[in-house]
């Protein structure tokens, strides 16, 4: 049965929708970075997310080819995910949504090298016509935070984010979210097929002892 990361780590890709304190381990990424509004039709986001599903599924079903990564296992590609910040804007701002800055990426398993995304990239270029190049391999350490599942439409995350922030100032925390450590959303809904007061997000942010 193909390994699937939301199912083995339950506690990182599916809290409740109450806030909740987590210790992240470091993880790997392929990686697509970028600034504007994801709503933009045929802009930037939408075709790094193009890039993002292309590499992942080449590597996915690399073991149907004649490239072979070793330590390989089958598995199941885990959800979209988003890092957000805008300039000198503490938190993030919902009604500018211009002036985001995204890392958006797609976790990988650990035997995925450097070399293994180069070879997607090439692969991807040449059976599907598509460049790739802007997908880069990222390690993220974010360590101690606070996320919770938020039911709803992305508008309306503020609701959830006020939520998180009220349960850390009782447990005498504060958010640390900073250049490196960053807004994060991890989706569980395709934006496409469900209705925004369905969609399933996990809203994460970095925290330190106050």
């Amino acid at each position: 049965m193909a390994f699937d990361f939301k199912k083995e780590y339950k506690e990182f890709y599916q809290p409740k929708e109450k806030p909740v304190i987590v210790d992240i381990p470091k993880a790997s990424y392929i990686a697509v970075k970028g600034k504007g509004d994801p709503n933009e039709e045929k802009g930037d986001y939408k075709k790094a997310i193009g890039m993002l599903y292309a590499i992942a599924y080449t590597l996915k079903m690399s073991y149907k080819t004649d490239h072979r990564i070793e330590g390989f296992y089958e598995y199941v590609v885990p959800p979209l995910e988003g890092f957000w910040w805008q300039e000198g804007v503490e938190g993030i701002d919902y009604s500018d949504k211009g002036s985001f800055n995204w890392i958006s990426v797609i976790r990988i398993p650990d035997f995925i090298t450097q070399s293994d995304i180069d070879w997607a990239k090439e692969t991807a270029l040449k059976k599907k016509k598509l460049d790739c190049s802007p997908v880069e391999m990222l390690t993220i350490d974010e360590g101690l935070c606070i996320q919770i599942m938020h039911i709803g439409s992305y508008d309306d995350e503020p609701r959830s984010v006020a939520l998180m922030d009220g349960f850390i100032e009782n447990q005498g925390y504060v958010n640390d979210l900073t250049d490196k450590r960053l807004h994060h959303e991890i989706y569980l809904s395709d934006a496409r097929k469900v209705a925004p007061e369905k969609l399933k997000t996990v809203i994460r942010h970095p925290i330190k002892k106050a």
